[in-house]
């Protein structure tokens, strides 16, 4: 399944993992952006997965009394502030939850040069408004989570980074695993991801952008096992009580199939919601991770290039637990073979026109260029 992922896509490396209780299935293939082989050891950019890591470490200072889910945010950071009398009403259950108000309508996120620390992102929202009442919709927004990140500096004293280090990755074991605030940020033992043009690979460094607490952590597969094994409660018992971790994985109030960080899917579209995960997607990097809260089946994908992990990831864990599994399939392939098609029509009627034009019969077919497969 894994190659046939990569056949699809042209993807140059994929780490993966299937856990079943207490055995785990690893599969690893591919090149990581020097061209050495991927090894579970391997770091990728986990992206947007990192948003798990960030609500558990607001629930470790839930759990240590430092904060409330439903604590104004404004309590937690006296200075945020919005040009909007509802930011009033955000708590740090709604910025867990997309449930905000923040949209990209009002607050664009992808400004260039990027914003860099907790802080200027925080501070930046001062000229902001919301595009809706706290708590009243869900919609996906990366700056959520960086206040998160923010508010875990403030109430813990810690860098963010420091904080996941010494809380979180430490206590877990994941020896491999830090995070960066920028999403292009250099770190040790960290290769380039790749860009896929036209199915040909090509090692690049990922767009600049602003990551802390949304999208900045770098991790290895055998850490990522341990983070889902934590998750699943399997692992680092006593670091966040039992009430908090099934928190993480509810669906909030008006958030849509959003949970704390997570997010609620299916095994098979059209099917009721009965797994926990949660995708990641930067420009060169993209990975998914879900589990089955009921059968304790879990599975993991990491990968250097553009793709569908979440398709990979679902059909690992489908197939183990017995359920139909979905055909992969490339829409930008077909976009492009349409594309091509479309292209290809134009420059024959442009070609039929120069020959009328110029007066000539066509009576010999028209030659195609030669492309090298």
């Amino acid at each position: 399944m894994v190659d046939d992922y990569r056949s699809v896509y042209g993807t140059p490396g994929v780490a993966a993992a299937v856990i079943d209780g207490s055995s785990v299935e690893t599969i690893v293939r591919g090149r990581d952006g020097d061209g050495g082989a991927v090894t579970a050891r391997t770091r990728f950019r986990i992206a947007s997965m990192s948003k798990s890591m960030t609500a558990t470490a607001i629930m470790l200072l839930v759990d240590r009394g430092r904060v409330s889910l439903d604590d104004p945010v404004v309590k937690l950071l006296p200075d945020f502030r919005m040009a909007d009398p509802r930011f009033t009403g955000i708590t740090v259950r709604h910025i867990l939850s997309h449930t905000s108000g923040l949209s990209n309508d009002t607050n664009n996120e992808y400004v260039f040069p990027p914003l860099r620390t907790a802080r200027e992102i925080v501070a930046a929202l001062a000229d902001k408004t919301l595009t809706a009442a706290p708590g009243t919709r869900a919609e996906y927004h990366n700056t959520n989570f960086s206040i998160a990140a923010r508010i875990v500096e403030v109430m813990s004293g810690k860098s963010f980074d420091d904080f996941l280090h010494t809380e979180l990755f430490t206590p877990l074991g994941m020896t491999g695993t830090s995070s960066t605030l920028g999403c292009s940020d250099r770190a040790e033992g960290l290769s380039s991801g790749y860009e896929v043009v036209l199915g040909v690979a090509v090692a690049a460094p990922d767009m600049p952008g602003m990551c802390v607490g949304n999208g900045g952590v770098i991790s290895t597969l055998d850490d990522m096992v341990r983070w889902l094994r934590f998750n699943q409660g399997t692992l680092g018992a006593g670091l966040l009580s039992a009430g908090s971790l099934a928190e993480l994985h509810t669906v909030q109030p008006k958030a849509g199939d959003h949970a704390l960080g997570w997010q609620a899917r299916p095994v098979t579209a059209g099917a009721p919601p009965s797994l926990v995960g949660h995708g990641g997607t930067l420009a060169t990097w993209t990975g998914d991770m879900v589990f089955s809260p009921k059968t304790g089946v879990a599975a993991l994908v990491l990968t250097n290039g553009v793709g569908d992990p979440g398709l990979l990831s679902t059909d690992l864990l489908a197939e183990r637990i017995g359920a139909p599994v979905t055909p992969m399939s490339n829409p930008l392939l077909a976009l492009f073979c349409l594309t091509c098609c479309v292209l290809g029509a134009v420059a024959l009627g442009r070609r039929v026109w120069c020959y009328r034009r110029a007066g000539q019969a066509i009576s010999a077919p028209v030659q195609p260029a030669m492309v090298d497969g």
